[in-house]
């Protein structure tokens, strides 16, 4: 078996203490496919192995104290010590895009960067802790992203219990076209406001 069977068998073994651990430890920066996780959680809720508000639960927690562990690793260890871990783990680029999110949208783009740009999410607790973002605005952030995150991947589970690796692969894909289709509406929104003056003015 593969690490990722490895621990969808561990998590029906061990259930709860499992799925916390592992989620905690990705939102730190870990990476893994724990959208995966959390819907094949919601399957084992459908057949009756898990109990979903204990799913829910658990996995929030572990999602959130993860994210405030990246978080105020990197508000008191600065910058130096982000640039110094960035360089030895490659994550230069992934730093640079989550600053340049965080600088743009600030609270909503913590909202989003938890169950919308998911990959983003380790890199914006860090941009946020670098940029010292208040840390009570961006546990409301995380918090109401992070459940929003657990609630909507493990209902998916739920309702597709027989098609879990299929649906993964299908919300993995989903998540980039979203992204990409939010970024197309906002580009198309600034060119309207570039473009309509200069129309005005030559009609004038």
């Amino acid at each position: 078996m593969n690490l990722t069977d490895q621990v969808l068998a561990a998590l029906l073994t061990h259930g709860l203490p499992v799925l916390f651990g592992v989620i905690l430890i990705c939102s730190v920066g870990i990476p893994f496919p724990i959208s995966l996780m959390l819907v094949a959680a919601g399957s084992f809720v459908e057949q009756g192995e898990m109990k979903l508000w204990q799913v829910i639960a658990a996995a929030s927690l572990g999602a959130v104290l993860g994210d405030q562990i990246g978080y105020g690793l990197s508000r008191w260890g600065g910058r130096r010590f982000v640039d110094r871990m960035g360089r030895r783990i490659g994550a230069q680029n992934k730093i640079k895009e989550a600053e340049a999110l965080t600088k743009r949208w600030s609270g909503a783009g913590i909202f989003l960067s938890r169950w919308l740009i998911t990959a983003l999410g380790p890199w914006v607790n860090v941009a946020s802790g670098i940029a010292r973002y208040p840390w009570r605005r961006f546990l409301f952030w995380d918090v109401l992203g992070e459940v929003l995150w657990v609630a909507l991947y493990v209902g998916l589970g739920y309702v597709f219990s027989n098609r879990v690796q299929y649906l993964a692969e299908i919300l993995g894909n989903l998540g980039w076209v979203i992204v990409g289709l939010i970024l197309a509406v906002i580009l198309g929104w600034q060119l309207v406001r570039y473009v309509r003056p200069k129309a005005e003015a030559a009609q004038g």
